[in-house]
């Protein structure tokens, strides 16, 4: 892996050269080992913490970790392309437009002891400009590259806050266009439905059963770029103890394993189907 500048990164987009690379601030990686026509997307599997924020923060870093999405980038790491968030959420989430990045509450707390001062917040925004602008990059390469791309975009949740019975595996799909691709989606929850996870663990899978795909990730790529597809793929966090902050590595390689194989499956009946 080697550290370049956003303009560097996009151009070695647009010259369709491989490469590992984070960005020259840290605030994200890209991996293209080849151009494939899909891509994989981990925007909240960040955990750095800007130094100059932590006296301020009311959050432990705990706290921030049980809202971030631990290990979605490892469970796509096999995969020809992966964009993944370096930062914590509480810094700014990649998930939300520009304007609401940065929080001043979260999850009903109070995040800051004293209102950020704009220096600090326009450091964050920065850093959301810059990964977006990649990610233009890249889409408009793939969708122009093969004439349609898919984009897998993992994300985790605490399943144990709910007080009802929720899926392994939910897909949110109420911000892409589902007559349009509606047999890919479900084609995408029935395959997860057969993953096998050791410890017993069920895989279930669902449509908009706990969310319903309202992150920007998901909205910016759609509203850009017409013959791209977003899958919001969140996973139940039954690979690790939500409350301990354990991982089950075991759990994280099975599905790392499983997805290697229907992941690029998927994708190569999408390109099929929709290339022309």
């Amino acid at each position: 892996m080697i550290k370049l500048s956003v303009d560097s990164i996009i151009a070695n987009i647009e010259a369709e050269k491989t490469f590992h690379a984070v960005a020259s601030d840290y605030s994200f990686t890209l991996k293209i080992d080849s151009y494939v026509p899909y891509v994989c997307g981990a925007v909240h599997d960040g955990h750095q913490f800007r130094k100059e924020l932590w006296d301020n923060c009311l959050h432990s870093g705990y706290d921030r970790w049980y809202e971030e999405d631990p290990e979605t980038k490892n469970m796509i790491a096999s995969h020809p392309i992966v964009i993944a968030g370096c930062d914590s959420r509480f810094e700014y989430d990649l998930n939300r437009p520009p304007e609401e990045a940065v929080f001043e509450t979260a999850w009903g707390k109070q995040l800051w002891k004293t209102p950020l001062p704009e220096s600090m917040k326009s450091r964050s925004f920065e850093k959301h400009s810059n990964f977006y602008k990649v990610v233009h990059a890249l889409i408009q390469k793939i969708e122009s590259k093969f004439n349609s791309c898919i984009v897998y975009d993992m994300h985790s949740y605490n399943w144990k806050r709910w007080d009802r019975e929720v899926p392994t595996w939910n897909l949110g799909t109420s911000n892409v266009d589902n007559e349009r691709f509606g047999n890919d989606i479900e084609l995408w929850r029935q395959s997860l439905s057969e993953i096998k996870l050791p410890n017993n663990i069920k895989s279930t899978s669902l449509i908009n059963n706990t969310f319903y795909g309202n992150g920007y990730f998901l909205k910016f790529i759609t509203n850009n770029f017409k013959n791209t597809l977003v899958l919001a793929t969140e996973i139940a966090k039954v690979y690790c103890d939500e409350h301990t902050r354990t991982i089950y590595p075991e759990v994280v390689a099975a599905v790392e394993q499983e997805l290697k194989v229907r992941l690029k499956a998927h994708a190569s009946n999408f390109y099929k189907t929709h290339s022309t």
